[in-house]
């Protein structure tokens, strides 16, 4: 990790996960926990193999899935006066050559040629590319 957010001045701004998707994640992981108790309530009735592999499956669907949501709370973009930080890389502005937009987000190069790429999936990534781009020299 280059530098850390100590020396990197006051925050300016923090860029999180889009609240739609973390939303839509929570979703689904709600309906894979209820179809797994309904398949495993059929299964308790029933006795039929086919119902234990549907919970086993909806089981697997909820694991990954909350995976992925105690995953996306890294996924911060934090700006500072000298620099910013995202997940453990943190860079002030002299340590920054390019920003690149593009499809999937914005890529940041670096002096020593490491590549950030900060994802459009978080919230006003358009101003975050503004301050970058304005606070990069």
């Amino acid at each position: 990790m280059a530098g850390s957010s100590k020396n990197l001045g006051k925050i300016i701004s923090i860029h999180g996960v889009q609240p739609a998707l973390v939303q839509r994640a929570a979703i689904v992981a709600v309906l894979a926990f209820v179809f797994f108790l309904a398949m495993l309530v059929t299964f308790s009735y029933r006795q039929s193999l086919g119902y234990f592999v549907l919970a086993s499956a909806f089981l697997v669907v909820e694991i990954f899935t909350l995976m992925g949501l105690f995953a996306q709370r890294r996924n911060v973009l934090q700006i500072f006066e000298k620099g910013l930080c995202y997940k453990k890389q943190c860079r002030g502005w002299s340590e920054i050559r390019a920003i690149t937009p593009e499809k999937a987000g914005i890529k940041i190069t670096c002096t020593d040629d490491t590549e950030i790429l900060i994802p459009n999936t978080l919230q006003h990534i358009d101003h975050a590319l503004k301050a970058i781009a304005g606070s990069v020299h």
